[in-house]
């Protein structure tokens, strides 16, 4: 009997999980307008088909510089970033952070070993902080949806917030906090993503390894399939925005200057950020409903630092103390940076 319930609740849990996948969500919007409001229905699949398509360069070169970085192995550059002298670690680690491929999960197993071995978590903060802002991928898809000023701004941003907390924390370990970062049990970062990218060095000449070419190959093929699953998703939610979101509802919540809307952007980027891919198309609709620069880049960073994966990373290796200093650095700093955003823009 035990059996059976398992068999049917495993059962029930794989059809939720076919009907909430994102592609089933991409043909389920349409359909969903056509009954309920025939007229757009043709609106919204046009703005969100001309979004896409105008970003397929974009997309394009993502793809390619991605694949070649894993090909390469280029991420084991990185490990070279956590030796030295501290400052020049916190400095080499927030502007590294942005520039390897690999999701938060692949990074546990290099950042469990550098502390485990006694790097300071002041540099491990600095590339925690700013590898989940922005990535070669990430930065081309910001740039398709929000413009090359947006995306650079970003960039500068996931520097400036890794510097800031880096140093923070170098500062407060001077006084005898946080000796001990490091959870007590021990972190094999079995998260099912393989073995550490840290190890081995890089080869730029993909094409005269067969091995290499077929990284190159299996990671195009699948970065591909994410960046468009997940843009047009990002483009359809984007054209449901512009089509039945009042502009004057979204201007009166994070439009007008001032402190208040780069607040409320950071507080409601937190929990409603979807990721670095889907998110710019999602910014540019509420830009274009009203809100304001400031408030769109407090949105972004406020909501790349608190996303699921990149906490998850924190909260398995750190104690609370770490994790808290970690989320505050995230929303505060996404204050911060709106604020200065706005001012420049």
């Amino acid at each position: 009997m035990t059996e059976l319930v398992f068999k049917g609740f495993s059962g029930l849990q794989k059809v939720v999980e076919k009907i909430t996948s994102v592609w089933t969500l991409i043909l389920l919007i349409p359909l969903i307008v056509a009954l309920v409001d025939v007229t757009q229905v043709n609106q919204i699949i046009r703005l969100a088909s001309e979004a896409l398509v105008g970003t397929l360069p974009f997309i394009l070169i993502a793809v390619l510089l991605v694949a070649l970085l894993k090909a390469s192995s280029a991420e084991s550059l990185v490990a070279r970033v956590f030796e030295g002298k501290e400052n020049r670690m916190i400095i080499l680690a927030a502007l590294f952070g942005g520039l390897a491929p690999f999701c938060s999960c692949e990074v546990i197993p290099f950042i469990a070993g550098l502390l485990a071995v006694g790097a300071p978590l002041s540099a491990v903060m600095a590339f925690w902080l700013s590898s989940p802002l922005i990535d070669p991928a990430g930065l081309m898809i910001t740039a398709g949806a929000l413009g090359w000023e947006f995306a650079v701004g970003k960039t500068v941003a996931a520097v400036c917030l890794g510097l800031i907390g880096g140093f923070a924390i170098r500062f407060a370990s001077r006084h005898g906090v946080f000796n001990h970062p490091l959870k007590d049990h021990g972190v094999d970062g079995g998260c099912g993503c393989g073995p550490s990218p840290f190890q081995g060095k890089p080869s730029w000449r993909v094409w005269k390894d067969p091995e290499r070419l077929s990284v190159f190959r299996d990671q195009a093929s699948e970065n591909a399939g994410f960046l468009i699953k997940w843009l047009a998703f990002a483009y359809l939610l984007e054209a449901l925005l512009i089509t039945y979101v009042p502009a004057q509802t979204i201007a009166g919540v994070v439009g007008g200057e001032g402190l208040f809307p780069i607040i409320i952007g950071a507080l409601v980027g937190a929990p409603a950020y979807l990721n670095s891919y889907a998110a710019p198309p999602l910014v540019a609709g509420l830009m274009q409903q009203g809100m304001t620069a400031g408030a769109a880049m407090a949105f972004m960073v406020a909501g790349a630092v608190s996303s699921i994966p990149a906490m998850a990373a924190v909260w398995s290796l750190v104690r609370l103390s770490v994790f808290l200093v970690y989320i505050g650095f995230g929303i505060f700093g996404a204050i911060v940076i709106g604020l200065f955003y706005e001012v420049l823009v």
